[in-house]
């Protein structure tokens, strides 16, 4: 697979992914579940989200090759 292949893939799967978190934090039963949380609790969950999106971004500038970046 060339360079520019797995970059695309990996971009359809970023988009993927981002489209089922949407999907499902839209759910009711999500939603009902955030807004029973204690404010301790959506605080840990707010540095888990943004730890895991700071990690995928680390995974995909591993993936992405710099020469499709600049």
């Amino acid at each position: 697979m060339s360079a520019v292949r797995t970059a695309i893939a990996a971009v359809e799967l970023t988009v993927a992914v981002v489209g089922i978190a949407v999907t499902i934090s839209r759910h009711p039963l999500v939603r009902a579940g955030v807004k029973a949380m204690p404010e301790e609790l959506k605080a840990h969950a707010a540095d888990a989200v943004l730890e895991a999106a700071y990690r995928a971004g680390v995974a995909a500038r591993r993936i992405v090759p710099r020469s499709l970046l600049g």
